[in-house]
């Protein structure tokens, strides 16, 4: 599995390894054991989410859930690509407000780990997008929020995604009060 660090610390691109031969190939996605030999200290993945998204050009976020329920999450498309985004809202960061955009794919097979204390989101590059990630808590409908996909200065590469009612009428990042601490 190959770990990589991004511009913003925490964030990490992991590509697991494939194993092919005539049949098709193999691959482990998660191994706890890999993470910890890297430095990457994870409470236990709790829940798995699976979404399908249809259309091309679907935006889903930017989405988070607030402490004491936040998450952190290892993202992968099993399906067609999307465009993944974190963006580090921590009051203190260095890096407050600055993101992490990288192509996920079934081709590719990358994955985004996105801490606590990150925006997250993804739009899909291509029709019939299944998108899949482990997360540290369950859901909270309690802590669950969003901020507007447009306000935080992402070149999405669309000024018409298709949007959940929820997404379409989320505050402005301007107008957002980060539940997050930077923890240096």
């Amino acid at each position: 599995m190959l770990i990589e660090t991004t511009a913003i610390s925490g964030v990490l691109i992991v590509t697991p390894k494939r194993f092919g031969d005539q049949r098709g190939w193999f691959s482990e996605v998660w191994n706890e054991n890999t993470f910890i030999g890297a430095g990457v200290n994870l409470p236990p993945f709790v829940q798995d989410n699976h979404s399908y998204s249809a259309p091309r050009h679907t935006l889903r976020g930017l989405h988070y859930q607030s402490p004491p329920r936040a998450q952190d999450k290892l993202v992968r498309c099993s399906r067609g690509a999307i465009l993944d985004v974190a963006v580090d809202v921590r009051k203190g960061s260095a890096t407050y407000g600055q993101y992490v955009a990288v192509e996920l794919s079934a081709e590719n097979g990358a994955q985004l780990l996105v801490p606590k204390g990150f925006l997250h989101g993804f739009l899909t590059l291509s029709a019939d997008c299944e998108v899949q990630y482990k997360c540290t808590d369950t859901y909270a409908p309690d802590c669950d929020g969003a901020v507007l996909w447009n306000s935080v200065g992402i070149d999405w590469g669309t000024d018409t995604p298709i949007l959940s009612a929820k997404d379409a009428c989320a505050p402005a990042f301007a107008d957002f009060d980060s539940p997050f601490q930077f923890e240096g």
